[in-house]
């Protein structure tokens, strides 16, 4: 096998058909199509369902570890580049809506100061989207909720931040400062689905309280669900770093007792070693996190992850 049948399969992979990835690559279809097929028998595997353009069950193991690969190969020539002179090459960067809001201006305004050459290209997304595409190479870190079970991923902890509801105005929870999670039960709210870490979280503290919520609508994406919120559809228990001190409009900040904080981190491949600009990243990620409690939003950085990469 060589290069070129590995990244026509990532593009048919990605692209989902032999068209569309050959005009990714700037090539003609017929190219796309003899490489896959090469690939394919020197395997001994079908890795497209040609019907639909997907990889096979075959063809996502061959289509991991050829990200792995390119992957390995870009941070070589990265790497190769930061030692000569200043950190240069390019960072896909994972972040999850509720966080995105108040880390991304600081974390490009000190990107662009400290390094430059860097580009760090940012996608917003869920955890439970992010992962896969992390896992998958699709991306090289992300800013993520914690825990992640996934035996492919490495993660480290950033910041914790309080459980508080958004109550638009004119809603009877709206006229509290703070609530109890069995006055909560009292009302319909907004809610992430089950199965995501911030719903089961919030069902565990539940549970422990003998109290069952009453769930409004399941929105997966904390940012949607905080923005209906803002708009009045109901109310909606986010983490705390969505409302930041200085938004505000038709609706109030209410702390909930009995709600445990919600843990945010980084995510990145564990059989990989970061790229010197995905280190410069991480780095810079962390600094910012260190004096974001400065700037009016309300989350706990976990200093100790600071001191063992300091030290």
């Amino acid at each position: 096998m060589d290069f070129r049948q590995l990244q026509s399969l990532l593009a048919v992979a990605d692209h989902q058909s032999f068209s569309a990835a050959a005009r990714s690559l700037h090539t003609v279809q017929s190219n796309v199509s003899t490489h896959v097929a090469r690939l394919e028998r020197e395997l001994g595997s079908k890795l497209i369902e040609r019907s639909r353009g997907v990889l096979t069950f075959e063809g996502e193991i061959v289509a991991t570890r050829a990200r792995r690969i390119f992957a390995e190969l870009r941070a070589i020539e990265d790497d190769l580049n930061s030692v000569r002179d200043e950190v240069t090459g390019s960072v896909r960067l994972g972040v999850i809506g509720t966080t995105a809001r108040w880390l991304v201006p600081p974390l490009l305004v000190a990107m662009a100061k400290a390094h430059p050459m860097v580009n760090t290209k940012v996608i917003e997304a869920t955890t439970t989207s992010l992962i896969p595409m992390t896992v998958s190479d699709q991306i090289d870190l992300a800013v993520v909720n914690l825990p992640v079970e996934d035996p492919d991923i490495e993660t480290h902890v950033l910041f914790a931040e309080d459980h508080i509801l958004v109550a638009p105005l004119g809603h009877p929870l709206a006229a509290f400062e703070r609530v109890t999670l069995s006055e909560l039960a009292n009302h319909k709210v907004l809610m992430p689905p089950l199965g995501t870490a911030f719903r089961d979280s919030i069902e565990a503290d539940a549970a422990a309280e003998g109290v069952e919520l009453k769930v409004l609508a399941e929105i997966d994406g904390l940012r949607l669900l905080t923005s209906l919120a803002f708009q009045g559809f109901g109310p909606a228990i986010v983490p705390s770093g969505a409302t930041p001190q200085w938004l505000s409009g038709d609706w109030r900040r209410v702390a909930v007792d009995g709600l445990s904080s919600r843990v945010v981190g980084l995510a990145y491949p564990r059989r990989t070693i970061p790229s010197a600009p995905t280190q410069a990243v991480i780095e810079v990620i962390r600094d910012v996190i260190s004096h974001a409690s400065d700037d009016s939003v309300d989350i706990q950085p976990d200093l100790s992850v600071y001191s063992a990469a300091a030290g």
